[in-house]
């Protein structure tokens, strides 16, 4: 496939994922009636195996531990870590303050991405973060009084940040080593799933069994674990790999705008005048930022 078109494409894929992943916010809402966090968690990445398994089941010889390591090192960050913390945030701070912190993580990963692989952002990048930010910040706190800080979980929320900004820098470095992308993430869920298992064992309640009865657990399980799972981490590692972890991470911003829109018609949820101006404000950072600047030379992975 030419440059111009894995890049296109790549551009299409990253949008496309936050889509899905957008929609996660409001499934997982749905799911909390039945399931804790951690199971929720656990279920999902369980089926991203299976299905990446059946779409591929060679196995992926690496040979190398400090590649294997890299793999470990993805599925911890960007599966177990970014998920339990984010979680965890959710329980002690409002979901406007997770919201917010978590999408400056555009701007963290070009911070590692420029420490680990010396890229180097124009002002472009800056100023579209900047209004992407305030748009991020008017969908979050639309209808609410006040922002208000709560210590420990607006921490917790920054540290997810944090890891999800290592996951891609590690994405990026495995996606030079060109192995077959599905293989690549059923690799990185596989640790995810290992990983999580300790964390597992500290569960005190049982699982409620009886949910797997209803239809609606059913299809919010498949849609987390099929859809945005195993096939939106396929997708976000191929444009990762395609255009680059810091133009990938950028459309971190549509996810509020499809929670905003999913949640007036599937929880009944209302939008307000500020989710309308945010949400432009969102995408017009978006374009400024993936915008290059006269003279800046955009390097691709």
């Amino acid at each position: 496939m030419k440059t111009m078109n894995k890049q296109l494409l790549g551009h299409i894929l990253a949008c496309g994922t936050q889509i899905m992943w957008g929609a996660t916010f409001v499934s997982t809402k749905v799911l909390l009636d039945y399931f804790q966090p951690v199971e929720i968690l656990f279920i999902r990445m369980l089926l991203a195996v299976i299905a990446l398994f059946v779409a591929d089941p060679h196995p992926l010889r690496i040979g190398d531990k400090r590649r294997e390591l890299a793999f470990a090192g993805a599925g911890l960050t960007g599966l177990v870590l970014y998920f339990l913390l984010e979680n965890t945030a959710l329980t002690m701070t409002y979901a406007s303050n997770v919201g917010i912190i978590v999408a400056c993580a555009p701007f963290f990963v070009a911070v590692m991405v420029g420490i680990f692989f010396k890229e180097k952002q124009g002002k472009n990048f800056y100023i579209g973060f900047v209004i992407a930010i305030a748009g991020v910040i008017m969908v979050s706190v639309s209808g609410k009084q006040s922002f208000h800080l709560n210590p420990l979980g607006d921490f917790l929320a920054f540290l997810a940040m944090i890891s999800w900004g290592a996951y891609s820098a590690i994405v990026k470095k495995i996606s030079e080593w060109d192995y077959p992308i599905i293989a690549v993430t059923r690799r990185i869920y596989f640790y995810g799933v290992i990983l999580l298992l300790p964390v597992m064992a500290f569960e005190e309640d049982g699982w409620n069994m009886d949910a797997f009865r209803e239809p609606t657990v059913i299809v919010n399980l498949l849609f987390l674990g099929l859809c945005a799972s195993a096939l939106g981490f396929f997708f976000w590692n191929l444009a990762t790999g395609w255009i680059g972890a810091v133009k990938t991470s950028l459309y971190i911003y549509v996810s509020p705008i499809v929670t905003v829109v999913l949640s007036m018609f599937v929880l009944h949820e209302k939008m307000t005048v500020f989710s309308v101006i945010g949400s432009l404000c969102i995408l017009i950072g978006l374009m400024i930022s993936q915008g290059k600047t006269a003279g800046q030379k955009v390097q691709v992975a």
